[in-house]
């Protein structure tokens, strides 16, 4: 549960990216149309969230960036 907030920022930060809690589940959807993808996990698992956090600021998810 500690993890949920940093998800939150890290969110908050993205205009492309929403993120949803609901029903004990957080949901973090990202991109549009066909490249629209989904990651879920339940709001109290820490692991699984740092990996959607690692995955919006380094991985699959990350912004692009204009260096």
């Amino acid at each position: 549960m500690k993890e949920l907030g940093n998800l939150a920022i890290v969110c908050a930060r993205r205009p492309d990216v929403l993120m949803q809690i609901y029903d004990g589940m957080v949901s973090v959807h990202t991109g549009a149309g066909s490249e629209r993808s989904v990651l879920y996990a339940a709001w109290d698992n820490d692991a699984e969230i740092r990996r959607a956090i690692h995955e919006l600021n380094f991985g699959r998810y990350a912004g692009k960036t204009d260096n």
